[in-house]
């Protein structure tokens, strides 16, 4: 279950065209996140980029909302 909601409007453009997003939830902007990092970075560099992300991170972290705290 989401306990983070979003309210956003995102706009992105580049060269070949251009997209609208308006995400509701974590999940939904991750997703967007991804798309566009990937069309900016290519595949491998946007791989590379998200895993220095998840090093932050202990392999077994539940959230915040199974484990109760951020």
């Amino acid at each position: 279950m989401t306990t983070v909601s979003i309210d956003a409007d995102i706009k992105a453009k580049w060269p070949q065209g251009h997209s609208s997003y308006s995400p509701g939830s974590p999940e939904e902007l991750a997703i967007i996140g991804i798309d566009l990092l990937v069309k900016e970075l290519g595949t491998e560099a946007a791989q590379s980029f998200i895993a220095q992300i998840f090093e932050k991170y202990p392999p077994d972290y539940m959230g915040v909302t199974q484990s109760g705290r951020g």
